[in-house]
């Protein structure tokens, strides 16, 4: 029988066979609207086995080193949104295009970016105790970003009722359920033990649901979707080499050099997409677009990320 560790360690094949399933069975299937119809529901589900992971009863430990704490936000709040903004010149300016791009590169991620970070020799468990941290500043700060960068133009499509619905019932009501479990952890630690095994496959699951569902709309969003995949890419290019040079000036160990390293570059895609499935009807299919196409070239990234960081980009003295 398969452990958790197993399932963990093997997710990213996991997620690359669910892409190419998804697609397939996407673009021969006459279910997209059934398939569309489950997203909310694995959504929430995904959302708080996601967040019962995240130890919020050790949040001042993201406090405890304090150089790596200034590093993750210098790295993630000040130098990915200039990144970003710069980056962004170098696509047409369409705000449904523009919401996607900012809604995930802006967001570090928190959950499957600590299985890079130890696959890439880098300190697991400090990218674990930062995860609190990471997720609130996240929640705090985007609203400013979007508001920084788009202004105006994201008011134009962006209606203020069915965006705070989604943050309600798929952020705040999966993190009180995963707050509640966590206080009775120990009159009900068997329910937190059942719930570590589900961020693996209902990522997988809410990938496939998406790709599955969505691909057959991608058809007039595939020439948007080709002016981002550089964007992507270059931004997995530069913000390795940036998180070094904050890491060096910080002076932190190799190790915790390669969690910051991994958190700078690595983004929170599945914790946005709600905000994107919350969107007007005719610039939502694009939005998920941009986003879950930021997923599939972020995978791809990583596994070459787990090779090139620990042997070219920071190497063992």
């Amino acid at each position: 029988m398969i452990s958790r560790d197993q399932l963990e360690k093997n997710q990213v094949t996991i997620y690359i066979i669910t892409l190419l399933l998804a697609g397939f069975i996407g673009w021969n299937s006459q279910f997209h609207n059934q398939l569309e119809n489950l997203i909310p529901t694995i959504l929430c589900i995904l959302m708080y086995s996601m967040f019962v992971q995240i130890p919020f009863a050790a949040l001042k430990e993201s406090f405890s080193n304090r150089r790596f704490f200034y590093a993750l936000c210098i790295v993630n709040f000040i130098a990915v949104p200039i990144v970003v903004w710069v980056l962004t010149f170098f696509i047409p300016d369409y705000p449904p295009l523009l919401l996607g791009v900012y809604l995930v590169l802006l967001t570090p991620c928190i959950d499957y970016v600590i299985v890079f970070t130890a696959l890439g020799k880098g300190n697991e468990k400090m990218m674990l105790s930062a995860t609190p941290f990471l997720f609130v500043a996240q929640m705090l700060l985007l609203p400013f970003y979007l508001w920084l960068f788009i202004g105006e133009q994201a008011a134009n499509v962006v209606e203020v009722a069915p965006f705070v619905e989604a943050f309600v019932t798929f952020i705040v009501l999966p993190l009180c359920v995963a707050l509640i479990v966590q206080l009775l952890s120990k009159e009900g630690g068997r329910i937190h033990e059942m719930s570590s095994w589900l961020p693996v496959p209902f990522m997988a699951f809410t990938l496939f649901v998406i790709v599955a569902s969505q691909i057959g709309k991608l058809a007039g969003s595939f020439e948007w979707i080709l002016k981002v995949i550089p964007i992507y890419i270059a931004f997995m290019i530069i913000m390795p080499f940036i998180s070094k040079m904050v890491g060096k000036w910080l002076e932190l160990d190799i190790r915790t050099g390669r969690a910051l390293v991994f958190s700078g570059s690595t983004r929170n895609s599945l914790v946005v997409l709600p905000f994107a499935l919350a969107m007007p009807d005719e610039i939502r299919s694009l939005v998920v677009a941009v986003i879950v196409t930021q997923t599939i070239v972020e995978i791809i990234g990583e596994l070459m990320y787990i090779r090139i960081i620990p042997q070219f980009v920071l190497r063992d003295k």
